[in-house]
């Protein structure tokens, strides 16, 4: 096939030999693409393509799903399960069986000696959404620990916690469809374009057929920002006064909806008075926007026949992250934005599977955002699951962030760590490799047995990748889709599930709890809970061959629905006892690490285009790698200037908690006194990050903290440089 001029420099698309189309979901970010996976004749993988008919990419792909057929055949890949003693000599190739005999003698060993606590489980955004409800029955209802959860911690957790606080309940209120209906765009600390290119396709497909002001606000000149109309240079991590202030501005000129505050809110007055601190010309001195800009956005905002918001890490990886959130959901309020086309407060989350975590991983609470803390839905479970109600803990755990400090005082003494790798994603990694040398078992789950964490492990598990077996996944939108697997598990590894529910065979409560053979009977057993007047996430008119025929399903669905469900709130109906929202007050406290005369620079990270997140499968995968295989970090031209730094040398980077080395890319995108480093490359940003933690959602404050630039031996840091980028 061939497009652009026949008689220069025709574009070729080379013919795959493809014989058989298969259809999954995408599995890098929660955008939640339909995907085809196109087979040779010797069954191969060798080339995706997007689903024409599917309302979430309308066959559109990204690189990075454009190139995901190569992750099936990466380097790196887990054959066999290895098992190796405490001196971590060479590991031993073994069965089945004997892992996960070792696995489970070592967890009731740690257990009995120290405490059903002193297990720490860490999930991730990753698997299929029967396999976190898998884990959840196994981790609740057999092994017992409480110290369970999960890596959207570092991700989400933010958002949760606003929406919970606002709401009563989590889940994202809005849908892509908003984009449609928008009179205004919000955007806070997104770029669309790099972040989610598709939502960013679906915007602009929006923009052409009806023009409406994008308003983003981020630190940073992204993509996104240029293309804005209004963009925001805001100070790292105070959004919570700038959206205070906008709330000041909208109540000073009497913009607010007070019918639908009257209907649909609580404290409304406790708000209103705390806004008045937070006038504009007060604001602009913390959040660097000036005081005219702000009255302008809020007046922009507050007309607008409806407005949307939109956020992803800018806000939640801060300490004030859940209080930004809230502030975004009272500006919603305050503006009757909840529940209407157009009009909604919409995290866009950032791994394939993080709502079904949320959902039916039982990692904050029990299935189905049923929480510990009620007595009636710990009985209802234990009933439903054959469990003792007194079994379940009657409190959430530690948060992951809190499971690491738990193991460097002693609380916790074995780690089972699954299809994530914090040894890479935590902030402060030299803080964590000291920690994870204190465990006395440890236990890596994952596709890739060359992931970083598993230098600490004494047990690895080759779990299978993505295609290689069937079940669900929930994107922002709330939209449940499906995976059907492509090829068979390579070599030994095995679905996530199966190693699950093998392993809760090795303890007698187990023995007793059913635990389903196949993903379509575990997701049966789940629409079973989901059922129920008052349970908001209902997925009982779900099926797994309804969720394909529709290319994807929004819950709420019932079984009497003919289909998904759009919005929440429409009906101005909440999650809390008397089914109002919270309008909450919260004042703005100032605990941020800052620049100094010692570390001049903010330090500011985020995504790039062509790699998901700690790289384990973008950085082997040649089309996606060789965009940016190397650690780079972009600088003001002007601060490169007076400290001596050429475009392409490399520096030093230093904070008050470790170093690395980078290649510089001088660019006026970052303001004078900040730098900029993608997130995804190990051995860099995370020696440097603070990681302050929300004092509501335990996620780390990844963006808000101050380095300095010291010179390196150009010659040396190249060597180091060729040697970090080798898996």
């Amino acid at each position: 096939m061939l497009f652009g001029r026949r008689k220069k420099n025709p574009i070729k698309i080379a013919d795959k030999g493809v014989v058989e189309w298969k259809y999954t979901t995408c599995g890098y970010c929660s955008v939640g693409c339909s995907v085809e996976v196109g087979l040779n004749d010797q069954g191969k993988p060798v080339t995706t393509r997007g689903v024409g008919g599917a309302d979430v990419n309308r066959g559109k792909l990204c690189i990075k799903g454009l190139t995901e057929a190569q992750v099936f055949q990466a380097s790196g890949r887990g054959s066999d399960p290895l098992i190796r003693d405490k001196t971590f000599q060479d590991w031993q190739t073994t069965s089945w069986d004997t892992a996960l005999d070792r696995v489970a003698e070592e967890f009731k060993r740690i257990q009995q000696q120290y405490g059903r606590d002193s297990l720490g489980i860490i999930s991730t955004g990753q698997i299929m959404t029967e396999e976190f409800y898998t884990l959840g029955k196994l981790v609740r209802g057999v092994i017992g620990t409480n110290n369970y959860d999960g890596n959207t911690t570092l991700c989400m957790a933010s958002a949760v916690a606003g929406y919970k606080r606002s709401f009563g309940s989590d889940g994202p209120p809005g849908c892509y469809d908003d984009f449609e209906h928008t009179e205004c765009l919000l955007a806070f600390g997104s770029n669309l374009p790099e972040q989610h290119p598709i939502i960013y396709w679906r915007l602009k497909e929006a923009l052409e057929k009806r023009k409406f002001p994008v308003i983003v606000v981020d630190p940073r000149v992204t993509m996104f920002a240029q293309f804005a109309d209004i963009h925001l240079p805001i100070t790292p991590g105070t959004d919570l006064v700038l959206l205070n202030s906008l709330a000041h501005v909208i109540f000073a000129e009497g913009l607010e909806d007070k019918e639908y505050i009257k209907q649909n809110c609580n404290g409304y007055e406790e708000f209103a008075e705390l806004v008045k601190d937070y006038d504009p010309v007060s604001a602009a001195k913390i959040c660097g926007i000036d005081e005219d800009t702000i009255r302008n956005v809020a007046r922009l905002y507050a007309k607008a026949g409806s407005a949307m918001a939109i956020w992803t890490m800018g806000i939640n990886q801060s300490t004030h992250g859940t209080d930004g959130v809230c502030g975004i959901n009272n500006l919603n309020l305050i503006t009757g934005n909840i529940g209407i086309p157009g009009g909604t407060s919409l995290s866009i989350t950032g791994q394939c599977n993080a709502m079904g975590t949320r959902e039916w991983s039982s990692c904050s609470g029990l299935p189905g955002y049923r929480a510990l803390e009620n007595p009636k839905h710990r009985e209802e479970v234990g009933r439903f699951w054959g469990v003792d109600p007194e079994f379940f803990p009657e409190k959430r755990g530690l948060f992951q962030t809190d499971i690491f400090p738990a193991i460097e005082t002693g609380q916790i003494k074995a780690l089972w760590i699954v299809a994530t790798n914090p040894m890479t994603s935590m902030p402060n990694s030299p803080r964590i490799r000291k920690t994870l040398e204190k465990l006395e078992f440890c236990v890596v789950q994952d596709t890739y047995k060359d992931v970083e964490t598993t230098q600490y492990a004494h047990v690895y598990l080759p779990g299978a990748v993505w295609a290689e077996k069937e079940g669900c996944f929930t994107n922002t939108e709330r939209r449940v889709n499906i995976t059907r697997p492509v090829v068979a598990p390579f070599e030994n590894s095995k679905p996530d599930h199966w190693i699950f529910s093998q392993l809760a065979k090795r303890w007698e409560q187990g023995r007793k709890i059913k635990f389903p053979d196949t993903t379509s009977e575990i997701f049966e057993e789940m629409k079973q809970l989901s059922k129920g007047d008052d349970r908001m996430l209902d997925i009982s008119g779900m099926s797994h061959d309804l969720i394909e025929e529709k290319r994807g399903i929004q819950w709420p669905m019932r079984e009497d629905d003919s289909g998904g469900t759009p919005r929440l709130y429409s009906d101005g109906k909440f999650q809390f006892a008397d089914g109002k929202a919270k309008l909450l007050a919260m004042p703005y406290i100032e605990n941020n690490e800052r620049p100094d005369e010692d570390f001049p620079f903010w330090l500011n990270s985020g995504r790039v285009v062509e790699h998901f997140h700690t790289r384990t499968k973008t950085g082997k995968v040649g089309n996606c790698n060789k965009f940016s295989p190397t650690p780079y970090m972009e600088m003001n031209p002007d601060a490169a200037e007076e400290l001596g730094v050429s475009h392409m040398n490399y520096v030093r980077l230093v904070s008050r908690r470790g170093d690395a080395v980078v290649m510089v890319q001088l660019t006026q995108r970052v303001p004078y006194n900040m730098v900029f480093i993608p997130f995804h490359f190990h051995d860099c940003v995370n020696r440097l990050s603070l990681g302050l933690l929300d004092p509501y959602s335990r996620q780390p404050a990844f963006k808000q903290c101050a380095v300095r630039i010291e010179d390196v031996d150009q010659t040396e840091a190249a060597r180091l440089n060729v040697e970090m980028r080798t898996f």
